[in-house]
């Protein structure tokens, strides 16, 4: 307007950022940075453990297979040569069950390169599915293709509380004078290869016998046979 003032000009406004946000954002910039760091090492960390597992895995495979076919074990055979039952009396009222089993045991060992370490060996008589007795047996060493004899003895009287099966088969023993006992046995053994011990195996077997009463058998003339005993799974 000529003559006259305008309307006032005025400065453009400008925008003020605090140096204590943009010190925030620099923060926050460096921990996001740090952590994509730490998770991407993480990933290739965790990515050669596994390699490095998994390696091992296939090298432990690759020599017990190697082992395996040079050592080529079999397993052990465990044959019952003897049983001698002398009593087994079980009383209706307080199911006491007083027993005495004599019992020899023959072990072949088949393989030609290991020998076998026995170092536990316990043997367990059960009539039914009850067990009544527990004994421990020596240890020893058993030597390449070697055969071995062993021997125990279960007595004494323990309490055996039968089922209505369970009683109906003992009528039945008592009355044939042969006695139907399952010999569970229990071992910690090592294989032995030159000098070299491996770790500890626990075998079970269950020897399956039917056991005359008294020494000149059942009351038919049925005498004791050897009986072999099977891996117990």
């Amino acid at each position: 307007m000529a003559g006259g003032y305008g309307p006032p000009i005025y400065p453009p406004a400008q925008t003020y950022h605090s140096q204590a946000r943009r010190g925030g954002e620099v923060g926050c910039s460096i921990c996001r940075c740090f952590l994509n760091c730490l998770g991407c090492c993480g990933g290739c960390i965790l990515s050669i453990v596994c390699n490095i597992l998994i390696g091992i895995a296939v090298c432990l495979g690759v020599v017990a297979l190697i082992l395996w076919f040079i050592l080529r074990p079999n397993v052990v055979k465990f044959q019952v040569t003897e049983a001698n039952l002398t009593r087994f009396d079980l009383e209706p009222h307080s199911n006491n069950l007083r027993y005495n089993l004599s019992l020899s045991f023959s072990v072949r060992n088949p393989n030609q390169r290991l020998g076998i370490h026995y170092d536990r060996s316990e043997a367990r008589g059960y009539y039914g599915d009850q067990r009544f007795a527990e004994v421990d047996m020596k240890s020893f060493y058993q030597g390449r293709k070697s055969t071995t004899e062993i021997g125990t003895e279960l007595n004494g009287e323990s309490l055996v509380l039968l089922g209505s099966g369970g009683r109906k088969d003992l009528r039945e023993d008592r009355k044939s004078g042969v006695y139907r006992i399952d010999v569970k046995l229990r071992f910690k053994i090592r294989f032995k290869f030159g000098f070299l011990n491996s770790w500890a195996f626990k075998p079970k077997f269950k020897c399956h016998l039917k056991v005359p009463l008294g020494s000149s058998g059942s009351k038919g003339g049925f005498q004791f046979h050897p009986t072999k005993c099977h891996v117990d799974l």
